[in-house]
């Protein structure tokens, strides 16, 4: 049966009026629904993954666990935020086309508004005690969180010696040797389709739950979502969604110059929005030099800090760019009020960051929809994951040493490329607060944002005990 046999017509007649053709759900109830969502995606994509299962699959019973993981599946080959492509893709099944553009931007929306205000926030007071205190502490938990990242991924996907080598491989690269985040991403993607036709064995299939237990999902695991895959319909949404995401970058080029920051932004992020595999710390690597060393936009210390901003508002981790397009427009305004440039910036980034998702997954998910257990493309994604542990290792390592150390050097011997830190200037707060921090996390098991909260409270009271420099 297809995605609009059976599941609609078990809906109440009043209902039924108000949902479109290619509604399973009223899109009222949807639009709520996704609202709802989006206020809990704390925590990274593996709590957003676990909001939306828990509400969609095991509550609302509106997709089985078997279609939701294949989804995922889809989602985590392409670039950008998973979790949003994931709502984006369950909301296109629900409700069509409006369907995804409403899941997808619900799920961002709050984040956006809420670090604009924090961003706003840092470049006004971030001179204060108070506001220094809340940072100092926040910089150490990050450490802790991005570890945490580290175990949580390594566990689940170094199942072989073979891919730990990866791991290995690709956090040398980006530490050692400062090799391209796109070129190591794609030689892990390469490799791990090597490593599965010389040994098939290396990629053991994961186990899931069935996650069913109770009444029919309104979308069976078999059902067919009623949109099929043509060339005519690919075309006008890839001409619709490349002009969508060119245009502003355009509009400002034009307007303010191509050598002014906003373009710079607008090009940047539009590139790292297409190399965005593994989510936000996986990239941010990557972000980070190019953003610190390259652009200047901000300091080191400083993407920490954006980074820490992120772990407390809800939404993809990737919002972490709009802080840093926030800081690097606000310091180059151009001919632009400061504040104004500033706000222009992060907006110019946000859209360049997320558009693109919506276009991947409206213009795949037909043709995917259609496609199950591809081991060619499963094999390359498991490559790609293996690497992923090593990227967000050299991210452990370049948050670790830029807090607990005010000073750090770049050394170059021939091909290696190191950041020394200078002993001299060690911070024992933050280390104190770091070790906190891990405590909570591995052994409390405490949540991100219960752990944030009592390190920035840490951060203060060391802070108005005048220890923030210490």
């Amino acid at each position: 049966m297809t995605a609009t046999d059976g599941p609609a017509s078990q809906l109440p007649q009043s209902e039924r009026e108000r949902a479109g053709p290619s509604d399973l759900i009223p899109f009222r109830e949807a639009l709520r629904t996704w609202f709802a969502i989006s206020l809990q995606t704390f925590g990274g994509p593996a709590g957003q993954i676990a909001v939306m299962q828990r509400t969609l699959v095991e509550e609302k019973r509106w997709i089985g666990q078997q279609r939701f993981n294949h989804a995922l599946s889809y989602c985590m080959l392409l670039p950008g935020p998973e979790a949003q492509q994931l709502a984006i893709y369950t909301g296109w099944l629900l409700n069509g086309t409006r369907g995804g553009l409403a899941a997808g931007t619900l799920f961002v929306l709050p984040g956006v508004v809420a670090l604009l205000a924090l961003s706003a926030l840092y470049v006004g007071f971030g001179a204060t005690t108070a506001v220094t205190g809340l940072f100092a502490g926040l910089a150490p938990a990050v450490v802790a969180v991005v570890a945490q990242a580290v175990w949580r991924v390594g566990r689940r996907s170094l199942t072989h010696p073979l891919l730990v080598g990866l791991a290995v491989a690709s956090f040398g690269a980006l530490a050692l040797f400062q090799v391209p985040f796109p070129v190591v991403i794609v030689v892990a993607g390469v490799a791990g389709w090597l490593i599965a036709r010389w040994s098939p064995g290396v990629f053991k299939p994961a186990a899931h739950g069935s996650g069913d237990d109770g009444p029919a999902p309104l979308i069976s695991d078999d059902a067919l979502h009623h949109e099929r895959p043509s060339r005519g319909r690919t075309l006008r949404i890839l001409l619709v969604g490349l002009l969508l995401w060119a245009v502003p970058v355009a509009a400002v080029a034009v307007l303010t110059g191509t050598d002014s920051v906003f373009t710079t932004q607008g090009l940047f992020f539009s590139g790292t929005a297409l190399v965005t595999f593994g989510g936000a710390y996986a990239v941010l690597a990557y972000v980070a030099q190019q953003a610190v060393q390259t652009y200047g936009w901000l300091r080191a210390g400083e993407m920490v800090r954006g980074l820490a901003l992120a772990e407390t508002t809800p939404g993809p981790l990737i919002m972490v760019v709009q802080f840093v397009a926030f800081l690097g427009a606000y310091r180059d305004p151009g001919s632009l009020d400061p504040w104004a440039a500033a706000l222009l910036g992060a907006l110019l980034t946000t859209w360049v960051t997320f558009v693109p998702c919506f276009l991947f997954i409206f213009l795949g998910a037909p043709y995917i929809e259609r496609l199950r257990g591809n081991r060619h493309v499963s094999s390359a994604l498991s490559g790609i994951t293996a690497a992923i542990v090593g990227v967000i290792a050299s991210l452990a390592l370049y948050f670790a040493e830029h807090t607990l150390f005010s000073t750090v050097d770049d050394r170059t011997f021939g091909p290696l490329h190191l950041g020394m830190p200078e002993f001299t200037t060690f911070r024992p707060v933050a280390l104190g607060i770091a070790l906190v921090a891990v405590a909570l996390i591995f052994r409390l098991r405490w949540s991100v944002l219960r752990t944030l909260g009592v390190c920035a409270g840490l951060g203060l009271a060391a802070a108005l005990a005048g220890l923030t420099g210490s």
